[in-house]
């Protein structure tokens, strides 16, 4: 998933590694992108030597973007090579189980806008499985156990269980989205019909009618 974060940013234009985390964490979420120097670093090499990317120039580095603990030396800047994008057309394509976890899905759904529009839906229903599977799990475990369980485990698996249903109804919107030949709707901005209904759940301890 890291290689194929990384060809798709390339892909965009060169950076060089602390651009890339930056990127990274801009692009998947803080949570997903939890990168390291230590797993950047090896996978850049590891495309550099598979002809994937390939080193544009240095440019000085400022005090603030080299990493604690190591030396003050140039930015070498990565840029996409022919190979690296046919590499990466090939990860995007890709539509396997690998795809429904959350880091994959992740990923790949960051770049959908690259993504065919059959491969888009394929992964979508896969991860629409996936939560329906792990929704089912929690489900089962509070009509077994809930008795069982703490006040503060109880209030995690319902929350996790709320989790679910939420992705499933998004889920199932960007279903229907890619099978009418429609995009997203960004947040508030409506349809063509007037603006979007808020289905969603209100925060605990908070009524709908007392939202903004």
């Amino acid at each position: 998933m890291l290689e194929l974060a990384i060809l798709g940013l390339l892909q965009e234009s060169p950076m060089h590694g602390y651009e890339l985390r930056k990127e990274l964490a801009a692009k998947l979420g803080a949570i997903r992108a939890a990168i390291s120097y230590g797993s950047l670093y090896p996978t850049l090499r590891r495309l550099q030597a598979a002809g994937w990317i390939t080193e544009a120039d240095e440019t000085p580095a400022t005090a603030e973007e080299v990493p604690a603990l190591t030396s003050r030396r140039g930015r070498v800047v990565y840029k996409i090579t022919a190979e690296g994008k046919e590499r990466f057309a090939q990860l995007i394509a890709q539509a396997g189980p690998e795809t429904y976890d959350d880091t994959g899905f992740g990923v790949h759904f960051a770049f959908f806008a690259r993504t065919d529009q059959a491969t888009r839906l394929r992964i979508l229903e896969g991860r629409r499985r996936k939560i329906e599977e792990r929704r089912e799990g929690l489900r089962d475990v509070l009509a077994r156990a809930a008795e069982r369980l703490d006040a503060y485990t109880l209030e995690l698996q319902r929350h996790g269980l709320d989790a679910c249903e939420r992705e499933v109804r998004w889920l199932e919107e960007l279903i229907a989205n890619e099978r009418s030949g429609r995009a997203p709707t960004a947040p508030g901005t409506g349809t063509v019909d007037g603006p979007r209904e808020d289905t969603s759940p209100p925060p605990p301890g908070e009524s709908r009618n007392e939202r903004p």
